[in-house]
C-alpha cells in the first residue's frame, strides 16, 4: 500500500505515519518543505522503519499542485493508493490571511496535487470547527447547516471542506476530530491549545489557595476532548475500511463535557482547589451588548483585562468559546469503529497524564530567564539612595545587567 501524506511532521500526522508504516509493505511519501530537509533524519527516527519506506517529496502548501516539479509529479502518478490531507492551520490565535492562505487555498493545491497524481482515495483531516457555533446536535451528514462561523477558524476549515466535497472528482472521506488533547497514555502534547490554555489560570489557583478551599467556576457551554492517539487508531482504521466514500465521520468523544467540568476534572489532576459551584456563563449574556462595550471603551478596564489575559496566556477569541453551544453526534463513527477495540479513553483517567507533561514541558514560565539580567535587562530601575554604599553596588549591577539605571540620593 503506497499513502501520500500532507502535514507528515505536526502533532497528528507524524503518528499517523508511524501508524500507516505498521501495515506490511507499505510507503509512505510526505509533503515536506526544502527548508525543512534537516527534520528528515529526526522524523525518519521517530519512524523507525527504512529509509526506503518513507520517501520525502519537496513542495509547499500555497503553491499551485503544491509546487512539486513535473518529473516527480510522473513518478507518482498512479501510485498512491491513499492520499491523507493533514496540513492546516490549527490555532485559534493566527491570522486570518494565514488560515485563508493554507487552509483554503492549501487545500485546493492539494486536491489539484491530488488529481494530477491521479490518487486513490482522498483523506481530509479537518475538525469540529466547519460546523461553527450551531446551535444543538451537529451529526456527520450535516455539512450546508452550518451557522455562525465568521470567526477565520471556522469559516477557513468549513471552506476547506467544501472545497473536497465540491472540487475532489475521486473517492472523499472528511474527519471531523474534536479538541485534540495530547497522548492518553504519556501525555505527550506539542503547544498549548484547547483545554491546556486554562492551566495557568489553575496552576495559580494552586498556588494562592488551599486545596480544601471550594472554588467558583463558569458552566460554560459544551466542549468536546480527545487524546491524539484515539483520533489517530481511529483514523487509520476507518480510512482502509469499505463504504466510506464522500461521507464525513466525527473523531469526538460521544459523551463531552460542560466547560465547568473539564476545568474541574483538571484542576483534580493538578491538586488545585475544586470547582464545587458553578455560575452559568450564559448568564453573562443578559448584560445588554452597550453596557459592555461602554465598560471596554474605559481604558482602566482595558488594560485590566489586557493584562490578566496576557498573564494567564489567553488569546482574546477564548472568551468566544466558554459557551460552545454544538454537540457532536458520533453514531457513524462509533458503527465504524464497532469490534474494533478503539474507544475514547475517559479523561478523569488520563488528565492527570496531560497535566503533568504540560507543567514539565510546555508551561510557559520554564522558559522564563529568572536571572538579573533577565529579570531587568532593557527595564528602566530607579535606585533610591544609589550615591553610595549598597545602593551604588546595586544601581552598578543593574546597568551591567542591561537595565537604564537612574539614581536618586
Amino acid at each position: 500500500m503506497q499513502y501520500f501524506v500532507t502535514g507528515a511532521t505536526g502533532f497528528i500526522g507524524k503518528r499517523l505515519v508511524k501508524k500507516l508504516l505498521e501495515r506490511k509493505g507499505s510507503t509512505v511519501y510526505f509533503l515536506m518543505r526544502k527548508e525543512s530537509e534537516g527534520k528528515i533524519p529526526e522524523l525518519r527516527s521517530y519512524w523507525g522503519v527504512p529509509a526506503a519506506r518513507t520517501v520525502p517529496v519537496f513542495g509547499d502548501l500555497t503553491s499551485k499542485k503544491l509546487g512539486v516539479s513535473a518529473d516527480e509529479i510522473k513518478k507518482l502518478k498512479g501510485h498512491i493508493d491513499h492520499f491523507h490531507h493533514l496540513a492546516a492551520v490549527y490555532d485559534l490565535s493566527a491570522d486570518a490571511e494565514s488560515q485563508i492562505a493554507v487552509n483554503i487555498e492549501g487545500t485546493r493545491n492539494t486536491v489539484e496535487f491530488a488529481k494530477a497524481i491521479d490518487a486513490g482515495h482522498f483523506h481530509h483531516v479537518s475538525s469540529i470547527a466547519p460546523a461553527g457555533l450551531y446551535e444543538g446536535v451537529f451529526r456527520e451528514d450535516m455539512f450546508e447547516e452550518a451557522e455562525n462561523y465568521e470567526h477565520p477558524y471556522f469559516l477557513t476549515k468549513h471552506e476547506s471542506e467544501k472545497i473536497v466535497r465540491k472540487e475532489c472528482k475521486g473517492p472523499w472521506t472528511v474527519y471531523r476530530p474534536a479538541m485534540v488533547v495530547g497522548d492518553s497514555q504519556s501525555g505527550e502534547m506539542d503547544k498549548i491549545d484547547g483545554p491546556y490554555y486554562f492551566f495557568k489560570l489553575i496552576q495559580r489557583m494552586r498556588q494562592t489557595l488551599p486545596p480544601w478551599l471550594p472554588a467558583v467556576g463558569l458552566e460554560g457551554g459544551r466542549v468536546n476532548i480527545v487524546p491524539v492517539d484515539y483520533v489517530v487508531d481511529a483514523l487509520d482504521y476507518i480510512s482502509h475500511k469499505s463504504g466510506i466514500e464522500k461521507r464525513a465521520f466525527h473523531l469526538v468523544d460521544p459523551v463531552g463535557y460542560r466547560v465547568g467540568d473539564v476545568l474541574d476534572i483538571f484542576s483534580r489532576a493538578a491538586h488545585a482547589p475544586k470547582m464545587n459551584l458553578f455560575i452559568n456563563a450564559a448568564l453573562l449574556g443578559f448584560i445588554p451588548k452597550s453596557v459592555k462595550k461602554g465598560l471596554m471603551a474605559v481604558a482602566p478596564v482595558r488594560r485590566i483585562r489586557s493584562a490578566i489575559m496576557k498573564d494567564l496566556a489567553l488569546p482574546e477569541d477564548i472568551l468566544t468559546f466558554v459557551n460552545y453551544p454544538t454537540r457532536f453526534d458520533s453514531r457513524e463513527s462509533q458503527a465504524m469503529l464497532k469490534g474494533s477495540g478503539i474507544e475514547v479513553p475517559n479523561l478523569k483517567d488520563y488528565a492527570w497524564r496531560l497535566w503533568d507533561y504540560w507543567e514539565r514541558h510546555l508551561d510557559p514560565d520554564l522558559h522564563i530567564d529568572r536571572s538579573l539580567r533577565g529579570t531587568v535587562g532593557g527595564k528602566v530601575v530607579l535606585v533610591t539612595g544609589g550615591s553610595s554604599g549598597i545602593g551604588l553596588a546595586a544601581a552598578h549591577k543593574f546597568a551591567e545587567a542591561g537595565a537604564t539605571t537612574i539614581i536618586c540620593g
